[in-house]
């Protein structure tokens, strides 16, 4: 005979093995993937949405007036990419393996009045191209400079789609017609089969002589004396559009290639951040361990003893925690909503664990694009088996008897506000005619996993937690609540909470820097061993401040410990909205309502997933 929690474990194996049958693609295996190209062999380079850090809303790389091909393909490939808002799609570049070209008209477009006013307009809000080749990004090299005068290169997503006079010209805008392609290569030396590691795009803007034969390409002797390509006119514009291509061989292998992407040029604050929080949590261990030798020790094994005459005439003398051991287990007010949430953090927590445990195995590589997205959505409906579980287990303790009703808000509760904000955001990209906005059929998609898998999932879960008996509490609660004498105003609970939620957020707000900037400035973040110690340390710190504010909760006889030590961690997402309200009005330059919508919209999703996570590492801390 097998416990509930095993038969658990195995059912869930059992589901994840069969997921992963059906679904090879969201696998990676570190070198398997490699993909060598002979010489001459076409090579397609795909397009991508147009961005920009001052709008935050994609649009559809053909909504501009570029060279398009004879058919326009959707080359979309899983479900995180649509959700990312990447709408890639074939392009009519050909490029070719080893093959170097100096310059190649591509087409020439007839852009009219109202297409240029959208060009200047997108300029003007400085949108960039993203490219992809191979499945590497376009890139666009700068040099960082340090205050010791050391230099180091790091790269920039896409390119600009074009630029501003400036001076007397600060009305007139350049479109980049031009670009000069580098593409660095790892040659093998068994089959001379090029390797793709790094893919550079230097922009340029040429205005090309009219009614001249493409095959001369005249003036592309030296792109950037001649004259840039204006899109400032009123009337009718014609732009010929040309491109560059240069194979550079670089001794760098294939499977090492993300590494150029992810040179940073905050390494040292990153390590300042994980010495910072190491020093937290060593702080708050000791703590713990000043609690458990000095006070607790001796009074379990005090309490462990028959009671005789003499120890029950002793007890008259207790004080402290000791007194209201009879009140600590009353069930507390709204406990199905306080299981629900413990069972989403549940959730929310095995979902991050085993994408970052993937992660770091190699097995969801950044290169493809939109698989760690899917992954994260794959895992967390999966993990609804344990999110059912817990609930169920901690609604018991509660005392609770309507266990359906809880099992449904608990499928139901969390998914459903994250969905609904999602989906208001949504509205706001459809009113836009963005592409970022996600089409109905993957909404049905999204619903179809939810109540299809997700919700039958936190049934399951819940029916092994509730076939368990209730577990016997370690005390008898009291017939009378115990009154809770007058606190001091710095030990209620408001002033503890918050104070509460300081540390956790204290090992976490200098990471929020760089995940922040790769979110919204376009910026590589790809140090998941940083973000997965950061992760370790905050799951750390939530747990023993929460042990902590709550013995001295016990010590001041308040026995009321079931929603305090939820929230006493779940407190710092307070802090993170505060710094992401810091965060927007210093290193962001937004000023669309639309924009503004989406920022601190997708930010309550992460503080809210944020916020039943800790929660729920504060609570079972205590409970355990």
């Amino acid at each position: 005979y097998f416990p509930a929690s095993m038969k658990l474990f195995a059912l869930c194996i059992l589901l994840f093995i069969c997921c992963l049958s059906f679904s090879p693609s969201y696998a990676y295996l570190p070198g398997v993937h490699s993909q060598g190209h002979f010489r001459g062999e076409t090579i397609p380079l795909k397009v991508n949405s147009l961005t920009s850090i001052h709008t935050q809303l994609p649009y559809l790389y053909y909504s501009l007036p570029f060279c398009r091909p004879r058919e326009v393909v959707d080359m979309a490939e899983n479900l995180g990419e649509i959700l990312m808002g990447d709408r890639i799609e074939n392009s009519p570049y050909e490029i070719s393996a080893g093959e170097n070209v100096n310059c190649h008209l591509l087409c020439k477009v007839n852009v009219h009045e109202k297409d240029l006013k959208t060009l200047q307009e997108r300029i003007k809000e400085e949108y960039r191209i993203q490219w992809l080749l191979d499945g590497l990004p376009a890139t666009t090299p700068r040099v960082f400079v340090d205050n010791t005068g050391h230099t180091s290169q790091f790269y920039e997503e896409g390119f600009l789609l074009g630029r501003k006079g400036g001076g007397p010209e600060q009305d007139t805008f350049y479109i980049h017609n031009h670009v000069s392609m580098k593409i660095l290569y790892y040659l093998d030396s068994d089959d001379q089969s090029y390797h793709i590691v790094a893919f550079e795009v230097d922009p340029q803007s040429v205005a090309h002589p009219p009614n001249k034969s493409p095959s001369t390409c005249p003036g592309f002797g030296h792109p950037l004396e001649s004259l840039p390509q204006s899109v400032s006119r009123t009337e009718d514009t014609v732009i010929t559009y040309s491109y560059s291509v240069t194979w550079e061989q670089k001794d760098l292998k294939w499977a090492s290639r993300m590494d150029v992407y992810s040179m940073m040029t905050g390494n040292r604050i990153h390590w300042f951040s994980i010495t910072n929080s190491v020093v937290i949590v060593l702080f708050l261990t000791g703590m713990i361990g000043m609690i458990m030798i000095r006070t607790l020790r001796s009074d379990f094994l005090r309490y462990n003893q028959l009671e005789t005459e003499e120890n029950a005439v002793g007890d008259k003398d207790e004080s402290g925690w000791k007194l209201v051991h009879g009140d600590v287990f009353r069930p507390p007010t709204l406990a199905s909503l306080l299981a629900a949430l413990v069972g989403s953090g549940v959730q929310v927590l095995g979902m991050i664990v085993v994408t970052l445990t993937f992660g770091l195995a190699g097995f969801l590589s950044p290169e493809n694009r939109g698989v760690i997205l899917t992954a994260m959505i794959f895992f967390f409906v999966l993990m609804g088996l344990f999110a059912g579980y817990f609930s169920a287990r901690t609604y018991m303790l509660c005392h609770g008897t309507n266990w359906k009703s809880n099992t449904t808000l608990t499928a139901t509760l969390f998914p459903g506000i994250i969905f609904s904000v999602f989906l208001f955001i949504n509205f706001v990209l459809v009113g836009e005619r963005s592409s970022g906005a996600v089409p109905f059929w993957t909404l049905i998609e999204l619903i179809a996993l939810w109540f299809g898998i997700s919700v039958p999932l936190v049934f399951v879960g819940s029916h092994f937690g509730t076939r368990r008996l209730a577990e016997e509490q370690r005390v008898t609660i009291n017939p009378i609540p115990r009154e809770i004498p007058v606190l001091p105003w710095y030990s209620h609970g408001v002033i503890t909470i918050l104070l509460g939620g300081i540390l956790p957020f204290g090992v976490v707000f200098v990471e929020m820097f760089f995940i922040f900037t790769s979110l919204w400035l376009h910026q590589f973040y790809l140090v998941f061993g940083f973000l997965a110690l950061i992760f370790i340390i905050l799951v750390i710190t939530s747990g023993e401040i929460a042990i902590v504010l709550c013995y001295f909760q016990l010590c001041n006889e308040d026995y009321h410990w079931w929603w305090k030590s939820f929230l006493t961690p779940a407190s710092s997402v307070l802090y993170m909205m505060i710094y992401s309200f810091y965060y927007f009005y210093t290193k962001i330059q937004i000023t669309h309502f639309v924009s503004i919508v989406l920022f601190f919209g997708y930010s309550f999703l992460v503080s809210f997933a944020l916020f039943v996570l800790t929660g729920f590492v504060g609570f079972w801390s205590c409970l355990l």
